[in-house]
């Protein structure tokens, strides 16, 4: 493993001190020596991958609630009823490759993503943590306690403190790391969501979060029966004027500008006065945070890549008037200004579970009139846009999830419904040294588990570090100064890449 700092001496059978410590640590996380030597050996083929660093950036569109495989990405047409369901199987403008008869306009530009058929891990539950951070092990506990200390730093937080480590400057032009539309489950009558967090490397790193302002225009199926509440959800439609905003960008009204920069300087002053507490534990991040905050306060670069307005009619209508269509056009207007790193999650709103794929009932009336209708032309228009302007093979595109859905269906509950599955499910992948045209892995013929190229989420992991120029293998260290892998146990694969 390569830490970010550090001595780097190495011992005659070729590992550091350091790096007989780092093995050490780790043995606590269930890596061993043979792991060590894995991890290295993949490492050193990793680095003569001409896609190393190819992406310039990363849009990670996360669809919580988990879709089926079997009516999204890997349909059964051949399988019995009560596995293959009431939709059936098209073909694409890949050769062999069928998708949900649902996603039509998705069979269009399947040339130009990578599906993998196999991800696989043992954990059926919403785990956004686990799915998105290094952490080797979950318990649905701490999926309510997104500042637990059992959690490890989100893909994003790490991509951020990397460039930011390499830099070594605390100044930042505007934010790098961006989530959107709003805090994780802070609108939906659960507590906010784990996952999206910088953890053990400090809020510093965190997302900087947008909101939006803007109402649902339609009345989405219900989750289930017993769901007494009607949802007016801007996942399902949402009105032209919508807006999304950082509430940091703006001064206090009444405030001019040559009063708020006399502000910054006394700021600065008075800074100066007490540089001495920067080396004091904890206080050397306060820097961090003023500069991300002024640079907020300051620069209308961030500001205006999220004013959506700004873009035609025509290439509104095309994402869809709808909150996963416009966040996924503010996403590539964010990375058009320079924007690093950006989050999209099709997250819980109102009723917990009533706007998001976690279908246990009602499964199919949901997937036809809501989910599936907006996934399908936002995404693909999505990844049809960043294509056209020339962005596509400098932004990697990651569409993930927690896990999938059970292969036989549940006809108990009204609508019928598929359950938490985790030993095999689907992903998609764009952009940014990803292959074009390519299915990863195979599941079985039920779809329930993988029978060829097992892929973990920590491998994605690994390989999104991989093509953003980041060695996968580099450790950071936690709370006990344990050097923790970015990754976990993950390795790049190299199936995925172009």
């Amino acid at each position: 493993m390569i830490p970010i700092l550090g001595s780097n001496k190495q011992l005659c059978d070729g590992l550091s001190r350091r790096d007989l410590l780092h093995i050490g640590g780790l043995g606590a996380f269930g890596l061993s020596l043979a792991d060590w030597n894995r991890l290295q050996a993949a490492q050193t083929e990793g680095e003569a991958s001409p896609a190393f660093g190819k992406a310039k950036s990363c849009i990670l569109v996360f669809l919580f609630g988990s879709p089926p495989q079997h009516e999204t990405f890997d349909p059964k047409p051949n399988a019995p009823v009560e596995v293959q369901g009431e939709m059936k199987a098209i073909s694409t403008n890949v050769p062999g490759l069928d998708i949900c008869e649902r996603l039509p306009q998705m069979a269009g530009v399947m040339d130009r993503m990578t599906i993998v058929r196999s991800m696989t891990h043992p954990y059926p539950l919403h785990g956004v943590a686990y799915a998105l951070t290094g952490m080797p092990t979950y318990t649905p506990e701490i999926e309510a306690k997104p500042r637990d200390p059992q959690h490890w730093p989100y893909i994003g937080s790490i991509v951020d403190y990397v460039d930011r480590q390499r830099s070594r400057s605390a100044a930042v032009a505007a934010p790098q790391h961006i989530g959107l539309p709003w805090l994780l489950g802070s609108k939906c009558d659960l507590a906010p969501l784990a996952g999206p967090y910088a953890s053990f490397l400090g809020g510093t790193y965190d997302p900087v979060w947008t909101d939006f302002d803007g109402v649902g225009t339609r009345i989405v199926p219900k989750l289930s029966d017993g769901q007494t509440k009607e949802i007016l959800d801007p996942f399902g439609g949402t009105t032209a004027d919508g807006r999304f905003r950082l509430s940091a960008t703006s001064p206090l009204e009444g405030v001019p500008a040559s009063r708020f920069d006399l502000r910054q300087s006394l700021l600065q002053q008075f800074d100066q006065s007490r540089s001495w507490l920067t080396q004091h534990q904890g206080i050397g991040t306060y820097d961090k945070h003023q500069a991300s905050a002024y640079s907020l306060l300051t620069s209308g670069k961030v500001r205006d890549a999220l004013d959506i307005q700004r873009e035609p009619v025509e290439t509104r209508m095309k994402f869809g008037l709808t909150l996963f269509g416009q966040s996924l056009l503010a996403a590539r207007r964010l990375v058009e200004a320079g924007t690093r790193f950006v989050s999209v999650f099709w997250d819980p709103f109102s009723v917990f579970g009533g706007s998001v794929w976690d279908t246990h009932a009602n499964h199919f009336p949901r997937l036809k009139e809501y989910l599936l209708p907006v996934f399908d032309q936002a995404y693909s228009a999505f990844i049809r846009d960043l294509d056209e302007r020339g962005m596509l093979d400098e932004t990697l595109v990651c569409c993930v999830s927690e896990h999938g859905r059970t292969p036989k269906i549940d006809n108990g509950p009204k609508g019928g419904g598929r359950h938490h599955w985790s030993r095999v499910y689907s992903a998609a992948f764009a952009g940014g040294g990803i292959a074009r045209g390519r299915v990863v892995g195979r599941s079985d013929d039920s779809g329930g588990d993988v029978a060829s190229c097992p892929v973990s989420p920590k491998d994605i992991l690994a390989t999104s570090f991989h093509l953003m120029g980041i060695d996968p293998h580099t450790t950071i260290p936690d709370r006990l100064n344990r050097p923790l892998p970015i990754a976990g146990d993950g390795i790049i694969r190299h199936e995925l890449i172009g």
